[in-house]
């Protein structure tokens, strides 16, 4: 074993112009091993089936109820104002014994609070009302 303290000829040290790739290969091998842990954890996932979004044309029946929710939490059966939740638990009830019973579709404002749909929902959930939708706009396409 041997040891180069300094020159043999006395003069000043000459600059290294190697690359030291040692700590190179050490960071690569820490993102190998890294790599080689995680990728089969985020390749094995739960098999879910997604929904596929569709766009089905509404069918409009008369028998149909349309309620309406606006941005101020006003009401509209059709296009007649309600004047309470009560108002709207009233007539729903009257439509829920109807045999077929008519499916109520709720047309929610985009900046109605929430609470004010869940009311409907609400009324219809007491009323015994089986089929509710949703009735939205679809989202654009190639915007």
């Amino acid at each position: 074993m041997s040891m180069n303290v300094g020159s043999s000829s006395g003069g000043e040290d000459t600059v290294m112009s190697a690359i030291n790739t040692t700590p190179l290969v050490d960071v690569m091998l820490v993102l190998l091993i890294i790599f080689l842990i995680t990728i089969p954890v985020v390749v094995n996932t739960v098999k879910v089936d997604l929904p596929k979004e569709t766009n089905v044309p509404t069918v409009t029946k008369p028998e149909n109820i349309v309620i309406s929710v606006n941005h101020d939490g006003e009401m509209f059966w059709d296009l007649v104002p309600l004047a309470s939740s009560q108002a709207l638990f009233d007539k729903l009830k009257v439509e829920a014994v109807k045999i077929p019973q008519p499916e109520v579709h709720i047309r929610g404002d985009m900046d109605a609070r929430y609470e004010f749909v869940g009311r409907v929902v609400f009324a219809c959930q007491r009323a015994g009302i089986q089929k509710v939708g949703f009735i939205t706009e679809p989202p654009v396409r190639g915007g």
